[in-house]
């Protein structure tokens, strides 16, 4: 298809700026909340998948969906200076896989849960994957239908949903300020001056216009084996809300007042350890806390209720023919784009449908667009121009998504 000949739909938001609404909220569930685990471990999976299907199929991709991880929470005895695993976290990694091809046999479950544990490992310091988890796989064999319009062998991959994606640019104060805070406390770097402080880190965000009012409230899972007294627990919990002020000085471009409160679901006035947000692996998913695909963060990182959102998990899903994936990337590619290139955007909201059957690069694309002042017409051109460039280069989110350079949650 000619770019003249695509369906490209350029308008004009009759909406408030996001910075100028009354109320913004944006949460980000950090990677070691168990949404944000079981989305790492659906991504995790499909990628492992690729890449021994490419090293077995001379560089192809075979169809699989691995959206589908159920993590059911364990129990746990902890107390300052330590505690016991009860009982192991249970993990299934569930969705479909193709098994066998042109007679090459794939041993899809094996993959899967090596994947899992080394994810795992990796991104949980105070996690071990064989003795805090029982780790399963159940995966199936496509449906057909699906399967022969990911087989096709067309020089452009052909949809295999009708689905949509959506996203926006660019990022509020707010939002900056919900991703940068989980990125800050879950950093390399964090971590080493902080061992105390896991993984299952949730901010959430809330600015009040009338009130000239940012506040930011963290839930932090601490390391009961750093901490052994309630003063040491106080004393992580002023020294994360020290960082994140730090933080937030060096980023807000603006008067605004906030505010940071660190685990307030503590008791009010905490005496002994069941007062305290203390784990031993530094997730909540080791005693009541279960996670599922898709239930936290969009592609771009965030929960954003004040933008337009995909119900659609991101994760897992196939990144060569899965359009409720690449259009969720692309929307998000798309909107930075325009935003970062044509100057006279001041807000844009992307979104990319498809119907299942149809070539990839040929979905309607609907922009709309908050300007800086002028007419949306002078600059229509443009924004089309950056839509047409995205939607032909395409094809390069697959090796971004499976190299690990394109973020799914």
């Amino acid at each position: 298809m000619s770019r003249e000949d695509r369906n490209i739909n350029v308008t004009t938001l009759n909406q408030i700026p996001i910075n100028e609404q009354e109320i913004e909220i944006v949460e980000r569930k950090g990677i070691g909340h168990p949404d944000s685990i079981s989305d790492g471990l659906a991504q995790t999976v499909s990628n492992a998948l690729c890449k021994e299907y490419q090293n077995k199929l001379n560089g192809r991709i075979a169809h699989h969906n691995t959206d589908e991880v159920q993590i059911t929470a364990g129990s746990a005895k902890i107390g300052f200076g330590g505690g016991e695993i009860i009982k192991k976290i249970d993990i299934l990694l569930t969705g479909r896989a193709t098994k066998e091809y042109d007679g090459i046999k794939i041993d899809t479950e094996k993959i899967a849960i090596d994947a899992a544990k080394k994810f795992l490992n990796e991104t949980l310091i105070n996690f071990d994957a064989n003795e805090n988890a029982n780790i399963e796989a159940k995966l199936g064999e496509g449906s057909g239908d699906l399967v022969d319009v990911f087989d096709r062998k067309e020089q452009m991959p052909k949809s295999n949903d009708t689905s949509f994606g959506v996203c926006f640019a660019p990022f509020s104060l707010t939002e900056n300020l919900v991703l940068k805070t989980e990125e800050l406390l879950n950093s390399k770097e964090f971590k080493k001056q902080y061992p105390a402080v896991g993984e299952d880190i949730k901010v959430m965000g809330l600015r009040e216009k009338s009130k000239n009012k940012l506040t930011l409230t963290i839930a932090a899972a601490l390391i009961a084996k750093y901490i052994n007294s309630l003063e040491e627990y106080e004393n992580v919990k002023n020294q994360i809300k020290k960082e994140v002020t730090n933080l937030v000085n060096d980023i807000k471009d603006s008067d605004i007042d906030i505010e940071i409160y660190v685990n307030t679901g503590d008791a009010e006035k905490a005496e002994k350890e069941e007062d305290c947000y203390l784990t031993i692996t530094g997730t909540s998913a080791e005693m009541g806390d279960d996670g599922s695909v898709g239930r936290g963060n969009r592609c771009n990182g965030l929960i954003t209720p004040n933008r337009p959102m995909s119900m659609e998990a991101t994760s897992g899903k196939n990144p060569v023919n899965h359009v409720g994936k690449l259009y969720n990337l692309l929307s998000n590619k798309m909107a930075n784009a325009i935003y970062e290139q044509i100057d006279e955007v001041q807000q844009i909201h992307i979104v990319i449908l498809t119907q299942i059957g149809k070539p990839i690069d040929e979905p309607l694309v609907d922009a709309r667009v908050i300007t800086t002042g002028c007419p949306i017409e002078d600059i229509k051109d443009k924004i089309e121009d950056v839509i047409n460039e995205e939607l032909d280069n395409i094809r390069d989110i697959t090796p971004a998504v499976i190299n690990g350079e394109l973020r799914t949650f």
